[in-house]
Protein backbone atom coordinates (compact mmCIF):
# COMPACT_ATOMS: atom_id res chain seq x y z
CA UNK A 1 0.00 0.00 0.00
CA UNK A 2 2.55 2.61 0.95
CA UNK A 3 6.38 2.62 1.68
CA UNK A 4 5.44 4.82 5.10
CA UNK A 5 5.97 3.51 8.30
CA UNK A 6 2.60 3.99 10.53
CA UNK A 7 2.60 3.90 14.44
CA UNK A 8 -0.27 4.41 16.38
CA UNK A 9 0.26 5.14 19.69
CA UNK A 10 -2.50 5.32 22.56
CA UNK A 11 -1.03 7.27 26.00
CA UNK A 12 -2.71 7.12 29.63
CA UNK A 13 -1.65 10.64 30.03
CA UNK A 14 1.16 12.65 28.58
CA UNK A 15 2.15 15.49 31.54
CA UNK A 16 2.54 15.55 35.57
CA UNK A 17 0.58 18.38 36.37
CA UNK A 18 1.92 18.42 39.75
CA UNK A 19 0.21 22.30 40.07
CA UNK A 20 -3.06 20.99 39.57
CA UNK A 21 -2.61 18.57 42.47
CA UNK A 22 -1.88 21.34 45.00
CA UNK A 23 -4.53 23.18 43.47
CA UNK A 24 -6.69 20.40 44.62
CA UNK A 25 -5.09 20.10 48.01
CA UNK A 26 -5.41 23.54 48.71
CA UNK A 27 -9.33 23.27 48.05
CA UNK A 28 -9.02 20.23 50.56
CA UNK A 29 -7.46 21.77 52.99
CA UNK A 30 -9.84 25.04 52.85
CA UNK A 31 -12.70 22.73 53.08
CA UNK A 32 -11.10 21.04 56.12
CA UNK A 33 -10.68 24.42 57.74
CA UNK A 34 -14.05 25.15 57.31
CA UNK A 35 -15.64 21.57 58.57
CA UNK A 36 -13.15 22.07 61.94
CA UNK A 37 -14.33 25.91 62.21
CA UNK A 38 -17.82 24.51 62.03
CA UNK A 39 -17.62 22.34 65.00
CA UNK A 40 -15.41 24.27 67.20
CA UNK A 41 -17.48 25.38 70.18
CA UNK A 42 -17.39 29.62 70.17
CA UNK A 43 -14.27 31.09 71.78
CA UNK A 44 -16.44 33.13 74.02
CA UNK A 45 -17.02 31.00 77.42
CA UNK A 46 -20.33 31.85 79.11
CA UNK A 47 -20.07 33.04 82.61
CA UNK A 48 -18.59 30.28 85.09
CA UNK A 49 -17.84 28.16 82.46
CA UNK A 50 -14.74 26.66 82.41
CA UNK A 51 -14.78 24.12 79.61
CA UNK A 52 -14.21 25.54 76.42
CA UNK A 53 -10.82 25.22 74.92
CA UNK A 54 -7.95 27.77 74.76
CA UNK A 55 -8.01 29.80 71.94
CA UNK A 56 -4.50 28.41 71.46
CA UNK A 57 -6.03 24.58 70.80
CA UNK A 58 -7.94 25.95 68.78
CA UNK A 59 -5.98 27.17 66.31
CA UNK A 60 -3.27 23.67 66.59
CA UNK A 61 -6.67 22.15 65.24
CA UNK A 62 -7.31 24.68 62.38
CA UNK A 63 -3.81 24.03 61.47
CA UNK A 64 -4.21 20.80 61.74
CA UNK A 65 -6.81 20.62 59.44
CA UNK A 66 -5.63 22.46 56.65
CA UNK A 67 -2.44 20.74 56.94
CA UNK A 68 -4.76 17.09 56.95
CA UNK A 69 -6.88 18.20 54.35
CA UNK A 70 -4.21 19.20 52.07
CA UNK A 71 -2.55 15.94 52.29
CA UNK A 72 -5.24 14.00 51.33
CA UNK A 73 -6.64 16.61 48.63
CA UNK A 74 -3.01 16.33 46.99
CA UNK A 75 -3.25 12.48 47.01
CA UNK A 76 -6.87 12.13 45.75
CA UNK A 77 -6.12 14.38 42.73
CA UNK A 78 -2.91 12.32 41.97
CA UNK A 79 -4.82 9.08 41.75
CA UNK A 80 -7.90 10.60 40.19
CA UNK A 81 -7.31 12.28 37.00
CA UNK A 82 -10.75 13.60 36.87
CA UNK A 83 -10.07 16.04 40.06
CA UNK A 84 -6.91 17.36 38.12
CA UNK A 85 -8.74 18.26 34.94
CA UNK A 86 -10.47 21.30 35.86
CA UNK A 87 -7.38 23.00 37.26
CA UNK A 88 -5.28 22.05 34.70
CA UNK A 89 -4.82 24.66 31.84
CA UNK A 90 -5.32 23.45 28.73
CA UNK A 91 -2.50 25.24 26.91
CA UNK A 92 -0.75 23.45 29.17
CA UNK A 93 -1.96 20.33 28.38
CA UNK A 94 -1.81 21.24 24.69
CA UNK A 95 2.14 21.35 25.18
CA UNK A 96 2.64 18.22 27.27
CA UNK A 97 0.69 16.44 24.40
CA UNK A 98 3.07 17.76 21.63
CA UNK A 99 6.07 17.34 23.40
CA UNK A 100 5.19 13.94 24.62
CA UNK A 101 4.66 12.81 21.33
CA UNK A 102 7.75 13.93 19.95
CA UNK A 103 9.64 12.34 22.71
CA UNK A 104 7.59 8.54 21.61
CA UNK A 105 8.58 9.30 18.04
CA UNK A 106 12.45 9.17 19.02
CA UNK A 107 12.09 6.42 21.63
CA UNK A 108 9.95 4.30 19.65
CA UNK A 109 12.34 5.11 16.82
CA UNK A 110 9.78 6.35 14.13
CA UNK A 111 12.32 8.56 13.40
CA UNK A 112 15.16 6.04 12.39
CA UNK A 113 13.37 4.27 9.26
CA UNK A 114 15.86 4.10 6.24
CA UNK A 115 13.91 6.52 4.37
CA UNK A 116 12.47 8.66 6.76
CA UNK A 117 9.27 8.36 6.16
CA UNK A 118 7.65 7.21 9.93
CA UNK A 119 4.59 8.84 10.28
CA UNK A 120 3.20 9.00 14.32
CA UNK A 121 -0.69 8.86 15.36
CA UNK A 122 -0.46 10.01 19.15
CA UNK A 123 -3.44 9.95 21.24
CA UNK A 124 -3.10 11.13 25.33
CA UNK A 125 -6.30 10.20 27.06
CA UNK A 126 -6.19 11.99 30.41
CA UNK A 127 -5.82 14.94 27.81
CA UNK A 128 -8.54 14.01 25.36
CA UNK A 129 -6.39 15.21 22.55
CA UNK A 130 -4.29 14.03 19.76
CA UNK A 131 -1.05 14.50 18.06
CA UNK A 132 0.41 13.48 14.37
CA UNK A 133 3.99 13.35 13.80
CA UNK A 134 5.81 13.08 10.65
CA UNK A 135 9.25 12.42 9.33
CA UNK A 136 11.02 14.21 6.67
CA UNK A 137 9.92 12.57 4.08
CA UNK A 138 6.25 12.25 4.60
CA UNK A 139 6.53 16.06 5.27
CA UNK A 140 8.40 16.60 2.29
CA UNK A 141 5.47 14.27 -0.01
CA UNK A 142 2.42 15.67 2.35
CA UNK A 143 3.16 18.79 3.12
CA UNK A 144 2.13 19.90 6.34
CA UNK A 145 -1.09 21.37 6.01
CA UNK A 146 -2.28 17.49 5.31
CA UNK A 147 -0.24 16.55 8.57
CA UNK A 148 -2.51 18.80 10.50
CA UNK A 149 -5.27 17.55 8.44
CA UNK A 150 -4.44 13.82 9.85
CA UNK A 151 -4.77 15.27 13.50
CA UNK A 152 -7.98 16.86 12.64
CA UNK A 153 -9.47 13.56 11.22
CA UNK A 154 -7.85 12.05 14.16
CA UNK A 155 -9.77 14.29 16.48
CA UNK A 156 -13.09 13.97 14.83
CA UNK A 157 -12.59 10.13 14.55
CA UNK A 158 -12.24 10.22 18.80
CA UNK A 159 -15.32 12.04 19.50
CA UNK A 160 -17.49 9.42 18.30
CA UNK A 161 -15.39 6.18 18.34
CA UNK A 162 -12.78 4.55 21.32
CA UNK A 163 -9.25 5.24 20.09
CA UNK A 164 -8.48 2.21 19.18
CA UNK A 165 -11.31 2.58 15.93
CA UNK A 166 -10.23 6.19 15.50
CA UNK A 167 -6.66 5.05 15.22
CA UNK A 168 -7.90 2.42 12.91
CA UNK A 169 -9.96 4.71 10.66
CA UNK A 170 -7.30 7.62 10.42
CA UNK A 171 -4.65 5.21 9.83
CA UNK A 172 -6.81 4.22 6.69
CA UNK A 173 -7.28 7.55 5.76
CA UNK A 174 -3.47 8.43 6.11
CA UNK A 175 -2.38 5.04 3.87
CA UNK A 176 -5.08 6.29 1.22
CA UNK A 177 -3.00 9.37 1.16
CA UNK A 178 0.65 8.15 1.72
CA UNK A 179 0.25 5.22 -1.44
CA UNK A 180 0.51 7.67 -3.63
CA UNK A 181 3.19 10.03 -2.66
CA UNK A 182 5.08 6.89 -1.09
CA UNK A 183 4.31 4.36 -2.94
CA UNK A 184 5.60 0.82 -1.54
CA UNK A 185 7.75 -1.11 -4.23
CA UNK A 186 8.57 -4.89 -4.27
CA UNK A 187 11.73 -4.88 -2.21
CA UNK A 188 10.11 -2.39 0.56
CA UNK A 189 10.99 -4.21 4.23
CA UNK A 190 8.86 -3.19 7.21
CA UNK A 191 11.07 -1.52 9.87
CA UNK A 192 8.58 -1.18 12.82
CA UNK A 193 6.37 -3.20 14.07
CA UNK A 194 2.58 -3.06 12.79
CA UNK A 195 0.96 -2.94 16.49
CA UNK A 196 -0.53 -0.40 18.55
CA UNK A 197 1.96 0.95 21.03
CA UNK A 198 0.84 1.86 24.73
CA UNK A 199 2.59 4.28 26.97
CA UNK A 200 2.07 5.15 30.47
Amino acid sequence: MTSAELVPVVAQCSGRYDRAEDVVGLWGGLLALAVVWMMLPSTVADSGSWGHPSPGGQLVALLAAVVAGFLVGAILASRLPELRRPFTPYRQMEEEVLLRARSVFYDQRVHHTAGGSGLLLYVSLYERMAAVIADQSVLEKLGQDQIDSLCQELTQQLQHRTPVDALCATLEVAGQRLRTVLPRSEDDVNELADALVVVE
